[in-house]
């Protein structure tokens, strides 16, 4: 736990939530409950029917707060938001996120402020595994903002080989195999099978829903093929999950810590 100078106040972090997405639900509860139990100041914002505007208005106002040092907004919003310019409403130093336009430009040249978190675990989990990307071949499927694009320039950074793969790539399992590391962050459940992975390559995988018949939690890799031709994989739940909340807290403690510097 973080425990504040007496002079000081903890770290505050708020969470913004458009709607009752169950997904969204879930992954803004387990913030919330891991900033407070490392002494995180924590709230989430919860809104509905709610037009741009009012969306604007109460990012602004977070933004004015002191006591906040993180703010972020919960993706996907509801039909009839645009995310883009919600997320240029929060301040740059408090975008714990690291998607706002500043950011993922500093992040773009090699000298990023904040890094959007689960590229940052992903990247944290493979160095305390003590796997090195230098010189690696990299594969990542999936090419959103919140993961593949921030990834790939964090592996290329780190001196790997990297390949986006997408919806619209040809012949996926030629491009996989090629893959020392192989990262896939679709969204889309049990995608990658046996066929796509090179013997003894590191398979994470950063995806996560729920199985339609079974109701239980998986990710874009079929374990039961993956796991006797891959040398490690990520499990889901409990892979990249809990270091994409840690990377958030770090995230925000840094900009607790600008704020303290600047104040």
């Amino acid at each position: 736990m973080i425990v504040a100078h007496p002079d000081q106040r903890p770290p505050g972090i708020t969470v913004i939530q458009v709607g009752d997405d169950p997904a969204s639900t879930t992954y803004v509860g387990g913030k919330q409950k891991a900033a407070e139990e490392v002494g995180f100041k924590s709230a989430v914002e919860h809104l509905h029917d709610i037009t741009q505007q009012q969306l604007h208005d109460c990012i602004n106002a977070l933004a004015r707060d002191d006591s906040i040092d993180g703010i972020l907004v919960q993706i996907p919003l509801p039909e009839g938001l645009n995310p883009d310019q919600a997320l240029e409403q929060i301040p740059p130093h408090k975008d714990v996120d690291g998607l706002h336009p500043y950011n993922a430009g500093r992040l773009a040249q090699g000298n990023p402020t904040f890094i959007p978190a689960t590229p940052l675990g992903v990247l944290e989990l493979l160095r305390r595994e003590h796997i090195d990307v230098t010189g690696k071949r990299a594969v990542i499927v999936g090419r959103s903002r919140l993961v593949g694009r921030p990834l790939a320039l964090l592996l290329i950074q780190n001196h790997a080989t990297v390949t986006i793969a997408h919806s619209q790539t040809s012949d996926l399992p030629s491009v996989t195999q090629q893959a020392d590391i192989l990262i896939a962050a679709t969204g889309k459940p049990r995608l990658i099978t046996g066929d796509h992975v090179k013997p003894g390559a590191v398979v994470i995988d950063v995806g996560i829903s729920r199985d339609p018949q079974t109701a239980k939690l998986v990710g874009d890799v079929d374990r039961a093929s993956v796991e006797p031709i891959a040398s490690a994989l990520t499990p889901v739940p409990g892979g990249v999950g809990p270091m994409t909340i840690a990377m958030l807290l770090v995230n925000t403690y840094r900009a607790h810590r600008q704020h303290l510097r600047q104040a």
